[in-house]
């Protein structure tokens, strides 16, 4: 099995961040500020602290990597429009957990118009926030909300001196998300590595599967190469489901054996530079496929393939979704699990028993990534740029109705795909999803 290590992609530039929060600048009203907050440390257990992953829209418009920091923007200011409150330098604290950026550090190495340390924010930040209007914020952050609402009021205790206070605060996530739908080409040169570094730990799992060992034992071929490549780790829970287990959608207990016979479904993506992979691949324990496995198994497949096939500007998810729910019934039909025509199944809905989830959704710096899926009441065109999923499944219980050979039986394939201006280009086509592929690649140990 191959260790080789793939070439890192550049990192986003100093000036894509900069662009980033010019644009969101120019989005704004006149007299307008952006309050941003960066993530904190969260406590696992006494005195240790869960790995740091920083706030994906902080991220986004700062590449600042440490938590506790503030970003604040300013359209129009003239000592300059990008500030950031960060950490404090303490040697004492540093001694026990590295050394920290500082507000120097934070001007030179990030292309921060102006930094200060956590110190001096609070005053900082009346001064700053003096005579702006509106201030824009996520609503949803309890912190930089009430952070927000106290300089209010303490610059509303200053108005006899001559203080404005801003008088409106509103909601900057839809204009960050809105930016972030639509990736740059250093993005997708990231989410190319991000998947074909998934792609390749998914592979290793297919090498490595045999009767005998448990779901973890692949978990762990999996995120070894996620760290092995120099990513974060896995861009959400790992899930192996072998058997019934794979009817759990978000099956992530990972701890069962893997027995001789049984089909394992592998939902896993690496996080590189906080750009998420995202695959699925469903395989036979063994290497072979049971006559009954494969004949569920390509119905899938073809829908999936078909699927993919139709991403291409101007489509909608809901479009695609609708081919796979038409695909995936006629499938059912053919099996003996439904009964009638497409149509009628389709309008009664009766093909969720076995297909429960949307066929997409967005991807990037989070695995369900942002962005509306609607726009102007209507479901979303896609556009270049744009980068989803494409994953139907069958899910078929142990109930009695359905016959023994199928019982227990879960199948999803899911691929990265990003919209181009010519169609579609599939991110993760390194690792098999055909029947004679995955068998060869498995019988090749």
């Amino acid at each position: 099995m191959s260790h080789d290590i793939l070439p890192r992609p550049a990192a986003i530039s100093l000036e894509e961040y900069r662009g980033r929060r010019q644009a969101l600048m120019a989005a704004l009203p006149p007299r307008s500020a952006v309050l941003l907050s960066a993530a904190t440390l969260a406590t696992r257990s006494n005195d240790s602290e869960y790995p740091f992953r920083q706030e994906s829209n902080f991220h986004y418009l700062t590449g600042f990597p440490e938590p506790d920091a503030l970003l604040v923007l300013l359209p129009g200011r003239d000592a300059g429009e990008a500030v950031l409150f960060c950490q404090d330098k303490d040697p004492a604290k540093e001694a026990w957990t590295g050394i920290r950026i500082g507000a120097e550090g934070a001007e030179a190495q990030f292309g921060i118009d102006q930094a200060f340390e956590n110190a001096e924010r609070d005053e900082r930040l009346y001064e700053l926030l003096d005579g702006r209007e509106a201030v824009y914020l996520p609503l949803d952050d309890e912190a930089a909300f009430a952070l927000a609402e106290e300089v209010r009021r303490e610059l509303g205790s200053r108005m006899r001196q001559g203080a404005q206070p801003p008088r409106a605060l509103c909601d900057v996530a839809y204009l960050i998300h809105e930016q972030r739908l639509i990736k740059s080409e250093a993005e997708l040169a990231l989410m190319r590595h991000a998947a074909e570094v998934s792609a390749r730990a998914h592979v290793r799992a297919m090498r490595t599967s045999r009767p005998g060992l448990y779901e973890y034992h692949l978990q762990a071929e999996l995120e070894h190469e996620f760290l092995w490549q120099g990513g974060q780790g896995p861009a959400y829970s790992t899930i192996v489901g072998g058997g019934a287990n794979a009817c759990v959608l978000h099956y992530i207990e990972n701890a069962s054996p893997l027995r001789d016979g049984d089909l394992v479904l592998i939902d896993a993506g690496v996080e590189y530079d906080i750009y998420a992979g995202d695959i699925t691949r469903t395989f036979p324990v063994n290497g072979r496929f049971t006559p009954e496995q494969r004949r569920v198994y390509e119905i899938v497949l073809a829908a999936q393939e078909r699927a993919v096939q139709a991403v291409t500007p101007g489509v909608t998810l809901a479009e695609i979704h609708q081919g796979v729910v038409n695909d995936l019934t006629a499938g059912l039909i053919e099996l003996g699990l439904l009964e009638g025509s497409v149509e009628a199944r389709v309008e009664d809905e009766s093909y969720r028993r076995f297909y429960l989830h949307s066929t997409s959704h967005w991807l990037g710096l989070d695995v369900h990534d942002v962005g509306g899926y609607r726009r102007d009441g209507e479901p979303r065109r896609l556009e270049p740029g744009m980068v989803l999923t494409v994953e139907p499944g069958l899910y078929l219980p142990e109930d009695e109705d359905i016959p023994e050979p199928l019982r227990g039986i879960g199948i999803r394939i899911e691929d990265d795909v990003a919209v181009t201006t010519e169609g579609h280009e599939v991110l993760t086509s390194g690792v098999p999803k055909r029947v004679e592929d995955i068998q060869a690649l498995m019988m090749k140990k």
